[in-house]
């Protein structure tokens, strides 16, 4: 199975697809979609966001997305913004017939690092111990791939539940 991670961002929109086989997560690729349209033109700016993370749905074919959930902040116009470019994050994989995995931060830095609220330095190192050798484009590429694991673990855990339901039954 093939697993997109998506950390939205307005300026930088980070992204990370793994490979799934059992127990075993291979890196595939991760990068970070920039948003074009700097003099305050939002809607150029989502759009140019829409484009990159297509492309990068059609090049990498995922058969499963997870978004990280935003945080709010103090500033309103930023959060509503942030949560624009969050809204093209559920939009794309969905437009591929995704069905896309929402975690809470926390949730994501508990299974990565093992613990609720860890350090942005700690998800990167961990990501980086789980693909060894990988090219990480910057910081949101490591969450976005950080958030893939996440999704990976989820997915296999409810499988596992799946399967003990239908022994059960």
């Amino acid at each position: 199975m093939r697993v997109i991670g998506i950390d939205p961002g307005l300026r930088n929109l980070g992204w990370g697809v793994i490979d799934v086989a059992g127990a075993r997560l291979s890196h595939v690729a991760n990068g970070i979609c920039h948003s074009a349209g700097e003099d305050g033109d939002l809607a150029q700016r989502l759009l140019s966001l829409f484009d990159q993370l297509t492309a990068v749905l059609k090049t990498h074919a995922p058969d499963a997305a997870a978004v990280e959930h935003t945080f709010v902040n103090k500033d309103a116009v930023a959060t509503l913004k942030l949560g624009q470019a969050r809204g093209i994050a559920l939009l794309v994989p969905a437009r591929f017939g995704l069905v896309v995995g929402e975690y809470a931060p926390n949730a994501v830095k508990k299974t990565v690092v093992g613990v609720g609220h860890a350090a942005k330095v700690q998800v990167d190192h961990m990501v980086r111990l789980q693909f060894p050798g990988v090219q990480i484009a910057g910081a949101d590429a490591a969450d976005a791939l950080a958030v893939a694991i996440c999704h990976a673990h989820h997915l296999q855990s409810a499988g596992r539940l799946q399967a003990a339901l239908r022994a059960a039954g």
